[in-house]
């Protein structure tokens, strides 16, 4: 959210380029230091349960495999991004009325809470599981809170001709948080799961504690009232439909997933009932949530579209090559399954890097030469690398699959920062807020939904061929054919997340039974590094292609809409700083949208 979100009559034009910082200099950096000391803090803990999630669970002593605990474990991993995704539009508006430092200042406060409570985790069994998810969900209501409103602070305090360099500082903060949260979890979770929550507790402390004393209000407060029935309604339809996404991907009856399970069918028509009658209402909503009528603008439109298209196609990529590198190429590669969560999010560093590299590189080009041509060929570019990953085999040389997450995160962040300016630079003063909301809540959507449609296309590339290829393995090591058989026909998410988890999905399917009444060396062989990679690399493989095309075809869609949006206006040319930190900026909405981040570009433009 921006100062310019103000109504007619609260402040004169052009009064979100005019500096509001009062007091000592030293104010601006203070209030970098405890937003950027947030973000990195919200965004450690968005990625850190992804590696943590197998630790945290032996710990609280739940299979989270087993019949009805699927859920839990799906809740516990997506629960903070959903939360986030619903409620940073409204909160940030709210930041906008009733003041932005004011908001901040309680998320920060709501986060370190559920931080506290998470810490002090003292149960077991599905009652633990359930009181980490409902923590969690109160942990993602106060990064919504820190994130929709750090930037606007940010605005708030620095001048215009320094805005660039203190939200590229943020933007990388955003970055580095998504990835640290993955090696911190992988660091601290085998040690003692508690710290995985525990190390946000001091931070939290002093950066609540810190806001309190040191931050205050400087911008302009709109004059506006809260419009209850479109928060109400957008956050009934949203939420509805990403719990149906969640539950589609749990198996139901004799069906490998749960689309045709009827409380995932009330929940994905009913929400999409209710976003329907969202629309109604903003459309006849005098002080709307959404303005609607920015969608008349051609420009708009089209990098909307296009920013959709591009968070569907990746935000179910990291979860997809995590498995990819868990359950086939590092077993395969004589690591053990415990070993393999934290050893992913290391080799998955190129991506991070190509971030890095092009964001500044991006936002100087488009800064200069407009965003069409960046952000069009930023898609084009991802839509390539989606296809070079079919190309090399499921048990790679390293090399060539780096190569290839470096360029997707070259051509991610070459695409990220373009065509965000390009659709601030699209929206009048007062409106530049909600247009930044709508964009983040399209891009996180979109991401979630990506993470239903990828598991999806994988299972059922796997459903087709894994049966046949799981009996014959486990009957040639001495497996009885009866319970091949059983084995073979259990749905195959649950290797899926068994892999993901970090878990030798043969020794958890075949139990210890079962492997006490083979052989020692068959067993040995059943549960060793090669058997379970071996069998799944050829069925796991067909549904990677059939996800990597998805992929690849929505970057191509995303792609022409964003060479429709006709040509940019007239850039003007800033120093090298400014432009650069542009771009860190913009590299930084890629990590952070996927959190429930607002733009850091809003806050500029």
């Amino acid at each position: 959210m921006t100062t310019s979100d103000t109504t007619a009559g609260t402040a004169p034009p052009g009064a979100d380029d005019v500096p509001t910082v009062s007091g000592s200099d030293n104010y601006k950096w203070i209030a970098l230091s405890n937003t950027t000391i947030g973000i990195l803090m919200a965004t450690i803990n968005s990625s850190i349960l992804i590696i943590a999630l197998p630790d945290i669970f032996r710990g609280i002593k739940v299979d989270p495999l087993a019949s009805g605990n699927t859920s839990y474990f799906l809740w516990t991993l997506m629960g903070f991004m959903l939360v986030t995704s619903v409620l940073v539009v409204s909160l940030g508006r709210v930041g906008d009325m009733f003041g932005r430092v004011r908001m901040y200042n309680l998320g920060f406060a709501i986060f370190t809470l559920f931080s506290i409570l998470l810490a002090v985790t003292w149960m077991h069994g599905t009652t633990a599981a359930l009181w980490i998810i409902l923590m969690r969900v109160g942990q993602g209501i106060g990064g919504a809170f820190l994130f929709a409103n750090s930037s606007a602070i940010i605005a708030d305090a620095f001048p215009e001709n320094e805005r660039g360099l203190a939200l590229g500082i943020n933007g990388v903060a955003a970055i580095a948080g998504s990835f640290l949260g993955l090696l911190v979890g992988g660091l601290l979770a085998p040690v003692e799961w508690h710290l995985v929550f525990l190390v946000s507790v001091p931070f939290g402390i002093f950066g609540t504690v810190w806001a309190y004393l040191k931050l205050r209000d400087n911008g302009v407060r709109t004059q506006a009232r809260i419009d209850w029935a479109g928060n109400i309604t957008f956050a009934i339809g949203l939420i509805a439909i990403l719990t149906g996404i969640i539950y589609g991907l749990q198996p139901y009856g004799g069906h490998t997933m749960g689309w045709t399970k009827p409380f995932v069918l009330i929940c994905l028509f009913g929400g999409l009932a209710v976003l329907i009658g969202f629309v109604v209402i903003e459309v006849h909503s005098a002080d709307p949530m959404f303005k609607l009528e920015l969608f008349s603008n051609r420009a708009f439109t089209m990098g909307s579209l296009s920013a959709l298209l591009a968070a569907l196609a990746r935000g179910g990529l990291q979860f997809m090559i995590i498995i990819w590198l868990q359950g086939i190429w590092l077993p395969l590669h004589g690591y053990s399954f415990e070993r393999t969560p934290l050893l992913a999010g290391i080799y998955m560093i190129p991506l991070t890097v190509g971030f890095l590299l092009s964001g500044p590189v991006a936002g100087r080009l488009a800064d200069r030469y407009g965003a069409r041509p960046f952000a069009t060929i930023g898609l084009v570019v991802t839509a390539i690398s989606f296809l070079l990953f079919n190309v090399i085999p499921i048990d790679f040389n390293y090399v060539a699959f780096a190569a290839i997450l470096l360029l997707m995160g070259l051509s991610m962040g070459l695409f990220a920062a373009p065509n965000t300016t390009a659709v601030m630079n699209t929206l009048p003063p007062n409106q530049r807020g909600a247009g930044a909301g709508m964009l983040n809540t399209f891009q996180n959507s979109a991401s979630v939904l990506s993470i239903g449609v990828f598991f999806t296309v994988i299972v059922l590339g796997l459903a087709s061929s894994l049966p046949d290829a799981m009996f014959s393995g486990l009957t040639a090591q001495g497996v009885n054919p009866a319970k091949a058989h059983e084995l073979a026909n259990l749905p195959p998410i649950g290797s899926l997340f068994s892999a993901f988890l970090g878990i030798n999905p043969t020794e958890q399917l075949l139990g210890s039974d079962t492997l006490n009444s083979l052989q020692p060396g068959q067993a040995t062989f059943l549960t060793g590094h090669t058997f379970f990679p071996n069998l799944i690399s050829g069925p796991f493989g067909d549904g990677l292609h059939l996800a990597f095309y998805f992929a690849a075809i929505a970057c191509a869609l995303g792609a022409v809409l964003s060479w429709l949006r006709g040509k940019d206006a007239p850039h003007v040319r800033h120093s090298l700083r400014e432009e650069v930190a542009e771009g860190l900026a913009g590299a930084g909405d890629i990590a952070a949208v996927e959190d429930g981040a607002g733009s850091t570009l809003a806050a500029e433009r």
